[in-house]
């Protein structure tokens, strides 16, 4: 069986930039707060810029027009911030193939960020670390490109029915774009929630066997697959695993009738700065 760590060895991975760093330490540290987060953003004017554009925009909706980082932080909230500003780092960092469109790259981890926020919200997890966990999971797949580039065009070959990209990856290199963004993950010193949630949210059953934000991401995943509108999305739910909803303690027509529009996600202006 392939080694994930030798697959690793060959690839040169993207360099994240120091606030990307610090940032990822404050998430495995109880005692960073607001100040913490904010200072650390501050520091890098265009990612501050990014953020402050970000909060502004139609996604967040807000009544007013925050000016200035505290603005944004204090009405917009600490761990979101972290969360978005890691995001956008992290799109900064990648780089896209020729083989893998741009547009429905970035539009694919946002909108499979913004169910899985929804299904953390219904479940009463941390509604960001879902976010920024799903927001990651497709990093895997541009990690593949620069390790193998002639098998993405058989991966993102269409039709593809939801979850088909990951059993191709599987079938053509061995490892899943969970499995790999995992491993980077780890090697970046995320939460090992986190990790552990990437390595196994492709599958169903290792999902419910690892844990509910895994089982989010696994869902998020596979209905982003299925995002072109909003109804696609409701008959993706109704035909989600009984198993997994089960393990979340869900119920598919209910989920069916509030789950919101893609649309609602796909504001990806942000990400191609």
């Amino acid at each position: 069986m392939a080694d994930i760590n030798t697959f690793i060895q060959t690839v040169k991975l993207p360099v994240m930039p120091e606030a990307a760093h610090a940032l990822i330490r404050t998430l495995n540290d109880e005692d960073a707060d607001v100040v913490t987060v904010r200072d650390i953003i501050a520091k890098d004017p265009a990612l501050t810029t990014t953020l402050l554009r970000m909060a502004n925009s139609a996604l967040f909706g807000l009544s007013r027009t925050v000016t200035t980082l505290d603005n944004a932080v204090s009405v917009v909230g600490m761990a979101q911030i972290r969360a978005r500003a890691l995001g956008i780092c992290m799109s900064q960092v990648f780089k896209l193939p020729e083989s893998i469109n741009r547009l429905e790259f970035w539009r694919y981890s946002m909108v499979c960020a913004g169910y899985a926020k929804f299904l953390a919200h219904q479940t009463r997890q941390d509604e960001q670390q879902a976010w920024l966990t799903a927001m990651m999971l497709r990093l895997g797949e541009l990690v593949l490109s620069m390790h193998s580039p002639n098998v993405i065009a058989p991966i993102e070959q269409l039709p593809r029915s939801p979850g088909e990209r990951w059993k191709r990856e599987r079938d053509l290199i061995g490892f899943d774009e969970g499995q790999i963004t995992a491993e980077v993950a780890r090697r970046w010193d995320f939460p090992e929630e986190v990790v552990l949630a990437l390595g196994h949210c492709a599958d169903s059953l290792a999902a419910v066997n690892q844990s509910r934000l895994c089982a989010v991401v696994h869902l998020a995943g596979l209905w982003a697959d299925q995002s072109t509108d909003h109804a696609s999305v409701k008959a993706a739910v109704e035909q989600t695993s009984p198993t997994v909803l089960a393990f979340l303690g869900l119920d598919a027509a209910s989920l069916a009738q509030s789950i919101p529009d893609p649309e609602d996600f796909s504001d990806i202006s942000a990400l191609l700065q």
